[in-house]
């Protein structure tokens, strides 16, 4: 894996001093750990839409559907500034073919989700919405996975993100060479374990897709395919569902293992099916065992190396 993949980011988590106070908000995980295997192009909306730093702070007013974006103090409306600047921006992201974007949580105009509306009297009235330009972005671009750094502390949901933003970076190389019924079948094939470990249910639809690509038009397959893939992976995929693909790999061994070899996994997968043990030990285990017997199909399997090991995502779930 190499920084082709891209994932758009606030400048200021990177450290840059764009916030209106003139600081930053620098998350080292995304600067210096996941910024080694993917390229992370900053982006800030206030000061690439004209704004100073430092500059008044600025809240949302009005209703979740359609906000202003007001200063606290004298009340300001930059709303039509950020909403032609993030159109302009938003159409330039396209060619960038981004495979994720992390917004900065609270933010009125990067914050993803849960962010405090303001009445005309500067009382905050509930937190239902959403920063101007996130949203904007979020609309044009449904299908990229999006978090706010915030979220990314909690273990799983840092694992599942990550996991998508490179499952994404392959369907964008997947386009560039083009899709075609055998590369699209290549596709399937490297991610039907993973798929299964998030949604059991997709991973059957996804494969009569691929079974019968007749039945659509290549750009309407493609869309329909990536579409109910990325949907599927938005599912988390739990110690339950981790042990059903776990032990649907064990069973490309019943053959080649031992009696203690075959006793030793079952009781590490008990282990992880427990919680005492987080899924990187079954998953190196099982890694052995395909180098070991050349298990040809396994090697191929996403699901198995789903991101570099260097970034120890699997070593906390």
């Amino acid at each position: 894996m190499d920084k082709s993949v891209k994932v758009g980011v606030s400048a200021c988590l990177l450290g840059q001093k764009v916030r209106y106070d003139g600081g930053h908000k620098l998350d080292r995980y995304l600067r210096d750990v996941l910024g080694k295997y993917v390229h992370l192009i900053a982006v800030c909306p206030e000061t690439e839409s004209g704004m100073s730093v430092p500059r008044e702070a600025m809240h949302l007013v009005g209703d979740a559907e359609n906000p202003r974006l007001m200063t606290v103090a004298t009340g300001r409306d930059f709303t039509e500034i950020m909403r032609e600047w993030a159109g302009r921006k938003t159409k330039a992201l396209e060619e960038e073919k981004l495979s994720g974007f992390i917004f900065k949580s609270k933010s009125p105009s990067s914050g993803m989700e849960r962010i405090k509306l303001y009445n005309d009297k500067g009382r905050a009235v509930n937190n239902k919405g959403r920063g101007i330009f996130a949203a904007m972005f979020m609309q044009r671009f449904p299908l990229i996975p999006v978090e706010d750094e915030g979220r990314l502390n909690d273990p799983m949901l840092r694992e599942n993100f990550i996991t998508r933003i490179f499952v994404f970076g392959r369907w964008l190389e997947l386009m560039d060479q083009g899709l075609s019924a055998g590369r699209l079948v290549d596709f399937h094939t490297r991610h039907k374990l993973l798929v299964m470990s998030h949604n059991v249910e997709a991973y059957r639809e996804l494969g009569r897709m691929v079974a019968s690509p007749k039945d659509f038009n290549s750009d309407d397959l493609a869309r329909e395919y990536i579409t109910r893939l990325m949907g599927a992976l938005k599912l988390y995929s739990t110690v339950k569902k981790n042990v059903n693909v776990l032990q649907h790999v064990a069973g490309y061994f019943k053959k080649n293992l031992s009696k203690d070899e075959k006793e030793e996994l079952q009781e590490i997968l008990n282990r992880y099916a427990s919680s005492l043990v987080p899924l990187i030990v079954p998953v190196t285990l099982l890694n052995h065992y395909v180098r070991k017997y050349d298990q040809d199909y396994l090697k191929k399997q996403i699901y198995l190396n789903p991101h570099p090991a260097e970034l120890k995502l699997r070593n906390h779930v």
